[in-house]
């Protein structure tokens, strides 16, 4: 891995003292240190993994769940195929029990198979874990949604959220590498679909880059940003930052929350980048260009700007939207688009 730019760290902070709102306002990643040290989760991985895997299995639910297994050949990176249009892992499902099992018969494999299970809801599969093992956002107002990643020494590639996003790291370190929204075209972003966790992911091998092919990529790296988590550590991860994560350990589990600051009634981009691609990328480039300023006008531009000079009982759509709007908005769309 070549050298990047130290992230910001905060040592010793209590759980009740998260700064979250003043972490969303900076929307730079931080290493927060020790935030999770006391967790149940914490404290048994720290004294073996037996003992951890065996806390887990204490909350089994008893209900499959989905995970994705690849042989020894993928090297505990969730990819491609050489072509792209296919993945190198399958998604099985099983009990949590079953796949800690398999984990635990491969931990002293030199190659072993790669497990993981990826962004698991915790109330859903893991009842009353949350009780002795939080990081404390709903006592700050954050109503986030919490997750849990399992596995042996596997490899996220670098990919980006829409929320703002909290990862504790609970058993196991983590390495990240982070890079901020605008390093997108030198990260060489992968195909829409398929992907191998549901979002896009940059086609780079962070760890082992091949600046022949993606030349681009030595400037990313001048602006990225690496720390290696401890258990009991935490980074925040803002919104739209791409992250490229890694597994140190033969087991490890890492818990996350993610949340977003704008409004409920507010929906993803996402669907609206893909719309907009249909309706506008394949456009004559005079037209494009009209739109984009029509986009800057309406929606990148100052909120208040467009139809500033209307009456309120007159801009509809060019006022702020409120709950009401949106459900209007969203009618309106469906019927257009199911024309």
């Amino acid at each position: 891995m070549l050298d990047t730019v130290a992230m910001q760290i905060v040592e010793d902070l209590e759980p009740g003292a998260l700064p979250l709102e003043a972490l969303v306002a900076a929307g730079e990643p931080v290493v927060l240190r020790g935030i999770a040290r006391d967790w149940a989760l914490v404290q048994a991985g720290l004294h073996s993994t037996q003992q951890a895997m065996a806390y887990l299995r204490g909350f089994e639910a008893g209900v499959p769940v989905p995970y994705s297994f690849g042989g020894p050949e993928i090297d505990g990176r969730p990819f491609y195929t050489a072509d792209f249009t296919q993945l190198n892992v399958e998604v099985r499902r099983g009990l949590l029990t079953q796949v800690l099992d398999e984990i635990a018969a491969t931990l002293d494999a030199p190659r072993p198979p790669t497990y993981y299970v990826a962004s698991l809801l915790i109330d859903r599969a893991l009842p009353g874990f949350a009780q002795y093992n939080d990081a404390g956002l709903a006592g700050q107002g954050i109503d986030a949604l919490a997750s849990i990643w399992i596995g042996n020494r596997v490899t996220a590639s670098c990919h980006f959220d829409t929320p703002d996003n909290l990862a504790c790291c609970a058993v196991g370190r983590r390495r990240f590498t982070l890079f901020p929204p605008e390093q997108i075209d030198n990260l060489y972003p992968g195909p829409l679909d398929p992907t191998p966790g549901g979002q896009v992911v940059s086609v780079v091998d962070i760890d082992h880059p091949d600046f022949t092919r993606h030349p681009r990529f030595r400037d990313a790296l001048a602006s990225a940003r690496t720390a290696v988590l401890e258990p009991g550590d935490a980074i925040f991860i803002p919104s739209m930052w791409w992250h490229h994560v890694r597994s140190l350990e033969p087991f490890n589990v890492l818990v996350n929350y993610w949340w977003r600051s704008s409004p409920s009634f507010l929906p993803s981009p996402l669907p609206a980048l893909q719309h907009a691609m249909w309706a506008l990328r394949d456009l004559p480039a005079r037209e494009k260009q009209a739109w984009a300023a029509i986009f800057d006008y309406y929606v990148f531009g100052p909120g208040e700007r467009a139809g500033q000079h209307l009456p309120d009982a007159a801009r509809g759509e060019l006022a702020p939207f409120d709950e009401t709007q949106a459900r209007r908005t969203r009618a309106q769309l469906l019927a257009r688009l199911n024309r």
